[in-house]
């Protein structure tokens, strides 16, 4: 009986870490992002990490003087992206598409993704569900 107490005690610790564990990694909207910053950002595909708890899109926009900047989007976690239909063969390096999304708040080349237009004009959400980001009518699962 006591070492099935302890085995339940113990169990229940581990739960209790690892949901702490992932609350922190998945943190609020407004903690880095700017809802008064929209961005639409113009760029090439230079990189795309598919990791948890956030995948990240990595572009370079070229602005009119010709200088580059190197923008990191933050998207969705990978099960969620693959779920609104993207796909690892579609997100290349080299490709152009279009992101829109926000700015983050210390204003670094760095945003939180909603939409991501590609060449042949398809149209995916980019955005995490649930994080306080703006209700912009973009995220699928937003109650209407």
């Amino acid at each position: 009986m006591r070492n099935r107490l302890a085995l339940t005690l113990a169990g229940i610790a581990l739960a209790i870490l690892v949901a702490g564990g992932s609350a922190l990694a998945h943190h609020a909207f407004s903690a880095e992002f700017d809802a008064t910053k929209p961005v639409a950002l113009r760029g090439t595909i230079t990189k795309m990490e598919w990791i948890n708890p956030h995948a990240w899109l990595h572009i370079d926009v070229t602005n009119e003087d010709g200088t580059v900047d190197a923008w990191m989007i933050e998207a969705g976690p990978p099960g969620a992206l693959v779920r609104r239909g993207w796909r690892r063969d579609s997100v290349t390096p080299g490709i152009e598409v279009l992101v829109e999304g926000y700015q983050a708040i210390d204003g670094a080349f760095r945003a939180n993704g909603r939409d991501v237009t590609f060449p042949d004009g398809t149209r995916l959400f980019a955005g995490s569900s649930g994080t306080g980001a703006p209700r912009d009518g973009r995220d699928p699962t937003e109650p209407e």
